[in-house]
């Protein structure tokens, strides 16, 4: 049986450009750091975000959103103005989801990579 999502990988090829995004405008904790690979602790959890650097992987995200992390937090515009502060550009400021009780913000890493933040706001 599957259990939950232990990690998420994300390559690059330049984990050094992508170290500081992780680390200083999201503020994730950094967990383990070795040359071209670092993880990063979610909070509230054990899931990490690893990143490092990988052969095959070429510039920027051919298909930004083809898959998509969403990091679940309690207040979204306070985080929002937080993550901006630190120079988190976003494509989608927050916004109600017309199909779904949520507010939801997407924003991309500097690889392109597509991420959101969402907010429940009832029931699903």
């Amino acid at each position: 049986m599957i259990g939950k999502i232990d990690s998420v990988f994300i390559w690059t090829e330049d984990a050094n450009k992508l170290k500081p995004f992780y680390r200083d405008a999201l503020g994730l904790e950094v967990t383990m750091e070795d040359g071209e690979f670092a993880a990063f602790k979610l909070p509230g959890g054990e899931t990490q975000i690893v990143m490092g650097k990988h052969s095959e992987v070429h510039g920027q995200s051919k298909e930004p959103d083809r898959i998509m992390v969403n990091f679940s937090v309690d207040d979204i515009q306070k985080t929002y103005e937080e993550l901006r502060g630190r120079g988190v550009e976003f494509t989608r400021e927050p916004s109600p989801e017309p199909e779904a009780p949520m507010i939801i913000a997407t924003f991309r890493d500097p690889d392109g990579n597509t991420f959101q933040l969402f907010q429940q706001t009832g029931e699903m």
